[in-house]
């Protein structure tokens, strides 16, 4: 399911449900429909960069094992590497911290679900 967050400050960011669940987690908001009051912003923005900051200090770690699991299996040692196509928890929600900064130097808030 996709949820689109709507504020005055910044053009509509789309998400989808599942890779904004961890920060609903976070804000202790749900999904369907909510509000991240203009007061909200300025605490959201700092968890929001605080798992960021958690998630990149672990995504490497998660890369070389994902690694060492594909080329030390059944078959023998491989020296290539994998190519990895995912997109960072940091890239992915970007966009939705921007619009947090925007909202709260504007003093807006931030709607989804309606």
């Amino acid at each position: 399911m996709l949820i689109t967050f709507k504020c005055k400050a910044s053009p509509d960011v789309t998400m989808y449900e599942h890779h904004v669940q961890r920060i609903f987690e976070l804000l202790h908001k749900e999904a369907k429909i909510g509000v991240i009051t203009a007061a909200e912003t300025g605490p959201a923005i700092e968890l929001l960069q605080g798992e960021i900051a958690k998630t990149t200090a672990h995504e490497k770690s998660a890369e070389v094992e994902r690694d060492v699991v594909a080329h030390h299996g059944e078959s023998g040692d491989d020296s290539g590497h994998e190519t990895t196509e995912r997109v960072a928890y940091a890239a992915r929600t970007r966009p939705l911290l921007d619009m947090l900064i925007a909202a709260n130097k504007a003093g807006n808030d931030i709607l989804w679900g309606i």
